[in-house]
């Protein structure tokens, strides 16, 4: 059996930690690895990285895991794959040593702070020849998964519109702990709710609708103070909601309007913390990262606008689930799996860092729309 190790730099972190190590590659070692098309398996070993050596050596201990370290440089050396779930500043710098040593890599994202960066990043891997595969989480949740699903069927007949709504409230952290680190609300230290969420919204709409042409967007910074980790109070220079337009062309040719609100100061009505509408000529579905609802224009009731009398139709009801007809899987975690076959066969992932430069495209384009007050195009990018 294939053994591979993988230097986690960032385990210490709530996505590093959760998302990657206990829910994904902890379970793919305990499961005696991943299966390959010839019926064989890959191990993976990790290698826990980071700048804490105590909380690092309580996870090693906590999770039976036996190497840990503080020295990135020596992780990356000794390691067949690199994964980041660093701070975004520091990621070029990791993903760059790594790939120049012929490291395979695996990273969250935004893969950069800037364009450029990230556009050099991806010019990096066509010139090393290594595997490299950014995390698009959202497109392997069940929810998604159906509704791609959907459209590929052709439910939808011609896609109108996408509205999408992300976000819940985030503690300012003086009566409560916030739920996020102080640094997101820091634009200094990289922070920002664009510059986190459109990378998502990026490759979100690109699997499911197709090539975003355009972007108008509005970034507000609601709570203008918050409290850190310490109890010190400080400036959120950082914006903590965006409100965007999207205009994005179908493989058919068909012109879509997306609209995606983002906001870490709403509370929820919804029934999970993000959800996408999708609405066509034939049918329109709801979809979360797990449930996934439609209603096909034969079931479609007829309402009409009353103001003076109540709503009595339960317009909930009138949807139908759509089943999941496949065992599906923590999506972190299925998108591992596919890396590591990836990595073994020593083919491209389909979600490189090519992909990724077009999310912080989408972010750096979202907050030039918000300061100039109107709509920008997006230039296709070239290597």
């Amino acid at each position: 059996m294939t053994t591979l190790r993988i230097a986690m730099n960032g385990v210490t972190g709530r996505m590093g930690y959760r998302q990657h190590l206990v829910r994904s590659i902890l379970p793919i070692r305990d499961q005696g690895g991943v299966t390959l098309p010839d019926g064989s398996r890959v191990q993976v070993e990790p290698v826990l990285v980071g700048r804490n050596a105590d909380k690092l050596k309580e996870l090693a201990t906590l999770h039976d895991v036996e190497h840990w370290t503080t020295d990135l440089d020596s992780a990356i050396a000794d390691a067949d794959i690199v994964f980041d779930a660093a701070m975004t500043n520091l990621r070029p710098t990791t993903l760059s040593k790594a790939m120049r040593q012929g490291k395979h890599v695996y990273t969250e994202k935004p893969t950069a702070e800037t364009l450029d960066e990230a556009i050099e990043l991806a010019r990096l891997q066509a010139e090393t020849g290594v595997t490299v595969g950014v995390v698009h989480d959202k497109l392997y949740l069940p929810g998604l998964v159906k509704l791609r699903r959907l459209v590929d069927e052709g439910f939808f007949g011609r896609i109108l519109s996408l509205r999408g709504e992300f976000g819940y409230w985030v503690f300012e952290g003086d009566s409560q702990p916030a739920q996020r680190p102080s640094w997101n609300y820091r634009a200094e230290d990289g922070g920002g709710i664009t510059t986190d969420m459109f990378c998502h919204w990026n490759y979100v709409l690109e699997g499911i609708l197709g090539q975003v042409k355009t972007v108008t967007a509005k970034t507000v910074t609601h709570i203008p103070a918050r409290w850190d980790e310490s109890g010190k109070e400080y400036v959120a220079t950082a914006d903590d909601a965006a409100y965007g337009i999207f205009d994005v062309t179908t493989p058919g040719g068909d012109d879509v309007v997306a609209q995606i609100n983002s906001s870490w100061a709403v509370r929820v009505f919804r029934d999970e913390l993000v959800e996408f509408q999708v609405d066509g000529t034939h049918g329109s579905a709801v979809a979360g990262l797990r449930e996934c609802r439609a209603q096909h224009r034969s079931h479609t009731p007829k309402p009409v606008w009353n103001p003076d009398l109540p709503v009595t139709e339960p317009f909930r009801d009138q949807w139908l689930e759509v089943p999941a007809n496949a065992d599906l899987d923590n999506g972190f975690k299925l998108q591992w799996e596919e890396f590591l076959r990836d990595v073994v066969a020593g083919r491209p992932h389909r979600y490189d860092l090519l992909s990724a430069a077009r999310g912080v495209q989408l972010a750096e384009l979202g907050l030039k729309s918000s300061a100039e007050g109107r709509r920008v195009d997006i230039p296709e990018i070239t290597l």
